[in-house]
């Protein structure tokens, strides 16, 4: 069965105030109105189509926004101006002092960092969990727990999140599901799989052009309207406004979003299929060896494959960096952080994306110094990447030339 979510984005309709085809853009910090009262009421939160001040909306974040809220399939979305600023907005709604957090330890090193060294500032603290066994997830919940945080495929070592399972264990304890699926745009469906709120950096995948930067909370309409409340909503008073002009930009990148994915996923189950049988550790989802690989068939939109990450352990930092240099020498990609642009992005997460989490805790997660992370990009001849590659490969002694394949 196929997902219906690139459908709905490809249905919707805007036209520019000239009869454009795309919407015009609402280059515009303040609005006007045409009586005070209804000024008042839209402060108060009593009219519906009335623009007040871009940090509380505007048209063109709404249009992203119900763009978003159609690819994630919820009743609504906000748009924000980074990842953080999303993952911060949710978290501040939902938590008060002494409120407490069950999460994976296996997250992005700016979300560990704040829920690990920023919330406990106002008594808000977290406990890090493996998030694919749910009886460790089950137990760190108590009775001051506000909810469970996860990525679909987390950061950066792609362990494979059940959703099902774990917004079934939320519900029996009347909390909300929080899931990042920053790393799996519609490969996997969280809110249809039962989770509450969907976050995503925008940045990567969705975007794709590795040119701003902005986040998005997907959910109810309730909750999304609660996160711009002009008196307690978090997203409203912490200020991280989307610019209206990236707004715009986004949106239109959007409409291509269903062909690069399928197009990441063919090129990196290729070249992780590849590497695999030539003898080296890979980490993909699409693998069998994978050990979430089950759960993700479980829960995957599979029009669309097992997503555009994958990480190598070549064995030693060194080694990492040396290839990486090696490979941006010969034009296979760029050494960068972040994923979803049209050219392959690798580094090493544990002196980069991760470096937030304690070398003991990276050890304990199996979050190795060789570990290069990879975000295979939409190489038309995938054969030629995996090849040069693995000359790169074969030139430092990470690969021996008597065991690769042909």
């Amino acid at each position: 069965m196929k997902s219906k979510a690139a459908q709905k984005l490809q249905d919707l309709h805007y036209f520019g105030e000239f009869g454009g085809v795309n919407p015009s853009i609402s280059d515009s910090s303040t609005y006007t109105f045409l009586s005070a009262k209804t000024m008042f009421d839209t402060f108060e939160g009593n009219t519906e189509g009335c623009y007040l001040y871009s940090r509380h909306s505007s048209p063109s974040n709404l249009y992203l926004g119900e763009a978003l809220a159609a690819l994630e399939q919820t009743e609504s979305a906000n748009v924000y101006a980074s990842g953080m600023g999303a993952i911060t907005a949710v978290i501040m709604q939902l938590c008060n002092a002494n409120d407490h957090i069950v999460t994976s330890r296996t997250i992005y090193g700016g979300t560990y960092a704040l829920m690990k060294n920023f919330l406990p500032k106002f008594n808000i603290n977290s406990s890090f969990v493996d998030i694919t066994k749910l009886e460790a997830v089950a137990a760190a919940i108590t009775p001051k727990t506000k909810m469970i945080y996860c990525e679909a495929v987390s950061n950066p070592l792609l362990e494979i999140a059940d959703i099902t399972a774990l917004a079934q264990l939320a519900k029996q304890h009347n909390i909300p599901l929080v899931v990042d699926n920053t790393f799996s745009p519609l490969s996997i469906s969280p809110a249809s799989l039962g989770a509450d709120i969907v976050i995503h950096s925008l940045t990567k995948f969705i975007n794709g052009t590795s040119d701003c930067v902005a986040g998005v909370v997907c959910g109810t309409t309730d909750f999304c309207l609660s996160l711009k409340d002009v008196n307690d909503g978090a997203g409203m008073l912490f200020g991280s406004t989307l610019d209206s002009l990236r707004a715009a930009s986004i949106l239109k990148n959007m409409r291509t979003l269903h062909i690069r994915i399928k197009k990441h996923s063919e090129n990196t189950h290729y070249l992780a299929n590849k590497f695999e049988a030539d003898g080296l550790k890979v980490v993909y989802p699409g693998l069998a060896s994978h050990p979430g690989h089950e759960t993700m068939l479980k829960q995957l939109n599979p029009e669309y494959g097992f997503g555009g990450m994958m990480t190598l352990d070549v064995g030693s930092l060194d080694k990492a960096n040396a290839l990486m240099e090696l490979m941006q020498q010969e034009n296979l990609g760029y050494l960068a952080v972040s994923l979803g642009f049209y050219k392959t992005l690798f580094s090493a997460p544990g002196t980069s994306t991760s470096s937030e989490i304690p070398i003991e805790e990276q050890e304990e997660m199996g979050l190795t110094d060789g570990l290069i992370r990879f975000s295979i990009g939409l190489d038309h001849d995938i054969e030629h990447t995996y090849n040069a590659m693995k000359s790169c490969m074969l030139k430092l002694g990470i690969l021996d030339s008597s065991t690769v394949t042909a």
